[in-house]
């Protein structure tokens, strides 16, 4: 049995009220972003990746539009000391993109960074000291003024060390654990820092407030960093930033509602790695707002490269279900979710509205580099009518009636069923050929010589039945395809209705093929079905009836 007494609330409600971002709708404008792949991301891989694998992501990062790149704790490694080095004498920083390392609160480590750092165009040093109860209390075994202490040192050491060394700098500083952290000792500690910095218009400084470990619903955090920016000081100098993890599966829901609590910046990793479940998922995030009609500035246009970049230098994998990145995010299997689907998209083809609202697609595919026919209507055993029919028309150009459509959904559905897999648009399309088109046994036709009369046509039809001795039958109809089955009724004593019949070219050129539809009506009331394709219309129309009819 699991105790679950065992486990008490480990976070802190602020003193005040705070609750002017539940006002708010939605995030309405990006916040700055700030990647901690290299550094975050990369300490949690199993193999961290190799100078070489790093210079690559870094690379990626720049491409997508990160203007802000943790690239490592250079005092921790010779690797990650030797890739800070790499960017910065290869010239591998454009102009608008700034580095960031973080570093410990601690001398020596200090020290260590800013021999790193050294040269770098533009560089925030990022510091941090850990300041939650459970840390003070278990870990450092260290009062409150004891801990700010350490803040404040390590603040004044970064200002005396980036006056002494070449390079550009901003400072950062994290309260770590802060949601492990009473709200108004992390103000105190925030606010110590800044009185050490002093930022200005010209030099901001950034105090990050990170979800180190999940402690609470995602409100709660939205509270404490409400309380944060209305009573930090030096605010209008200050860019509140942060850093959430995953721990109860919300830090997408944290770094949203912080937002809307007023923050203005974000560090997290694509697709939400970091140490155990992860850092926020900026993927994710930047794409829920370009789907509520906000540019997030960073570019996922070509999402199928950069999973693929990803899972090359990581060798992580993301998952199927990954939200907009994943293989299968916008893929439809259900019946009624095609059915919507292929309606929506015809709607979208016919009207050509200024804005996407297709059913069960919150943003269009191609935005993000994936296409319809392969990532949206997929076909199993749960498919139907509309997703199989969507395949036809929009990959092979077969615009079949609606009552065939059906037909031929249950033809793939048992197919898939019996197979127990996916079926693929060329196996639908070869299907569709194998049950519908030009089936020529019991019945077939060898020739059709027509004749106008005063009363219509008469139609000469030579027949045959599973390949036996050929007949010559003659019949009258109100039209070709009328004559043509009036004759194969009376030579065999069949019983049917006509009840459809659809055409349409399957190219747009005089020498195009052109394809026939016939339903049938068996006496039992059911519908039977066949397709003809020909050069010649009355021809493709003859071998779709056949094909209906043996088809019953």
């Amino acid at each position: 049995m699991m105790n679950h007494k065992k486990y008490v609330r480990q976070y802190f409600m602020p003193p005040q009220k705070c609750t002017k971002w539940v006002e708010k709708e939605y995030v309405d404008k990006a916040p700055a972003w700030c990647s901690v792949d290299l550094r975050d991301g990369n300490q949690a891989l199993v193999i961290p990746m190799s100078l070489e694998q790093k210079i690559e992501f870094f690379k990626l990062l720049v491409k997508i539009g990160f203007k802000e790149i943790e690239v490592g704790f250079p005092a921790a490694s010779e690797t990650e000391y030797e890739f800070l080095r790499a960017l910065i004498e290869q010239n591998l920083i454009p102009d608008d993109v700034t580095i960031q390392v973080l570093t410990q609160a601690r001398e020596h480590i200090i020290r260590k960074t800013f021999e790193a750092v050294k040269g770098a165009p533009k560089a925030i040093v990022h510091v941090y000291n850990s300041t939650s109860l459970s840390q003070r209390e278990q870990v450092f075994k260290k009062s409150k003024e004891e801990i700010l202490k350490i803040a404040v040192d390590g603040a004044a050491l970064l200002k005396k060390l980036a006056d002494e060394t070449e390079g550009n700098f901003l400072f950062e500083y994290s309260p770590e654990s802060f949601t492990g952290t009473e709200p108004e000792y992390a103000l105190e500690v925030c606010n110590a820092v800044l009185d050490v910095w002093k930022p200005t218009p010209d030099k901001k400084a950034i105090i990050n407030l990170p979800v180190t470990v999940e402690h609470s619903m995602p409100h709660v955090y939205a509270s404490q960093i409400e309380y944060m920016c209305d009573n930090l000081k030096y605010r209008e100098n200050v860019v509140v930033s942060l850093h959430p993890h995953n721990d109860r599966g919300c830090g997408v829901a944290d770094a949203e509602m912080g937002l809307l609590a007023g923050a203005d910046r974000i560090e997290g990793t694509l697709f939400g790695n970091g140490e155990r479940t992860g850092n926020v998922d900026i993927v994710t995030l930047a794409m829920n707002m370009y789907a509520q009609g906000v540019d997030p500035g960073l570019d996922f246009s070509d999402m199928p490269y950069i999973c693929e970049k990803y899972e090359e230098y990581t060798g992580m994998k993301i998952s199927e279900r990954s939200p907009y990145s994943g293989a299968l995010v916008f893929a439809a299997f259900s019946g009624s979710h095609q059915d919507a689907i292929a309606k929506g998209m015809k709607w979208i083809d016919e009207k050509d509205p200024d804005h996407w609202t297709v059913p069960y697609l919150p943003i269009d595919p191609t935005d993000v580099g994936r296409n319809y026919d392969a990532d949206v209507i997929r076909i199993n055993s749960q498919s139907g009518k509309g997703g199989v029919g969507y395949i036809l028309e929009s990959k092979f150009g077969l615009n079949l009636p609606a009552k065939m459509r059906e037909a031929m959904g249950y033809a793939a559905k048992a197919v898939s069923d019996h197979l127990h897999k996916e079926l693929l648009p060329e196996e639908i399309f070869d299907l569709f050929k194998q049950t519908f088109e030009n089936v020529t046994t019991p019945y077939a036709i060898h020739e059709v010589h027509f004749q106008q009369t005063s009363d219509g046509i008469t139609a000469s039809v030579v027949s045959s039945v599973n390949n036996g001795r050929k007949t010559v039958t003659e019949a009258p109809g109100n039209g070709r395809l009328n004559a043509v089955s009036n004759a194969l009724k009376k030579a065999y004593g069949l019983k049917y209705d006509l009840v459809t019949y659809q055409e349409h070219a399957l190219e747009q050129s005089s020498s195009s093929k052109a394809i026939a539809y016939v339903g049938i009506r068996k006496p039992d009331g059911s519908l039977a079905w066949g397709a003809g394709v020909d050069p010649d219309i009355i021809r493709a129309s003859i071998d779709a009836l056949v094909t209906a009819i043996n088809n019953r």
